[in-house]
């Protein structure tokens, strides 16, 4: 991406159950810039970077639709992807209320100063220490811990009844605590996981579901649904406006 630097760090295996990644984006171009960030079954904090004031932190919940992001002129994000086990035992918030939206921190996340964002380096090396210390000192109730490790390994492709069965956790029970922690049903995300498992074929310009959907139809419905766009134009990601494809990692 013209005038967009992208980077992307693993979080280490003591967080590796809270984060999915540590990110960075700076757009050193001379105008603003805009991208599509597409439902990935994860949640944010960002970190806004301007040239005198301290950061701003946001806080942005689980999207179902593609929302627009808008990174100003030699602007600075630096960003966490959280998993959903996060919520309860690292942060100790919910994030229902904030479905399909964001919503800014009265204080800069875990008192990070400008100072901390002078580069990537040093950012992820604050957020890591920052983290640590949040880390539970009790332990992680197993069927929660064993419900998202299935969810994840599976891209979400397993049947609710199936997944409950797996956990020794009842669908209803589930269903409660995702609506209540998260704001959405376990279907509904497991759809979204389905969906974020397809970014890599589309990167590789294969067209086709590889995912458990039941046809091409379905396929184009659902991307649809939660990007606007078809898998063509997904694939073809004219000026770069998909930003995960666009940055995908090769695995």
């Amino acid at each position: 991406m013209e005038g967009i630097t992208y980077k992307e760090a693993d979080p280490g295996t003591s967080l590796s159950e809270f984060v999915k990644s540590f990110w960075y984006v700076h757009n050193s171009s001379n105008k603003e810039r805009q991208f599509s960030v597409l439902p990935d079954g994860y949640f944010d904090i960002v970190l806004r970077k301007s040239r005198r004031k301290e950061p701003v932190s946001s806080l942005i919940g689980l999207w179902t639709r593609e929302y627009l992001c808008v990174v100003p002129q030699d602007g600075e994000l630096f960003g966490v992807s959280f998993r959903l086990l996060a919520v309860e035992y690292l942060l100790g918030v919910k994030i229902a209320q904030l479905f399909n939206s964001e919503s800014v921190l009265l204080e800069s996340f875990g008192g990070i100063t400008r100072k901390d964002l002078s580069d990537f380096v040093s950012f992820v090396k604050k957020i890591q220490s920052v983290l640590c210390d949040m880390a539970p000192n009790d332990a992680i109730d197993p069927r929660k811990s064993e419900l998202f490790r299935t969810l994840y390994i599976s891209n979400g492709e397993m049947k609710v009844a199936d997944v409950a069965n797996r956990v020794s956790w009842s669908s209803r029970q589930i269903n409660r605590y995702f609506r209540d922690r998260f704001g959405i049903s376990l279907k509904s995300y497991c759809n979204i996981l389905r969906y974020r498992a397809s970014f890599d074929q589309l990167k590789e310009k294969r067209l086709f579901p590889e995912q458990a959907y039941t046809d091409q139809s379905h396929f184009i419905r659902e991307s649809k649904k939660y990007s606007g766009a078809t898998p063509k134009q997904l694939a073809d990601n004219e000026d770069d406006r998909f930003v995960q494809l666009s940055t995908l990692r090769k695995k």
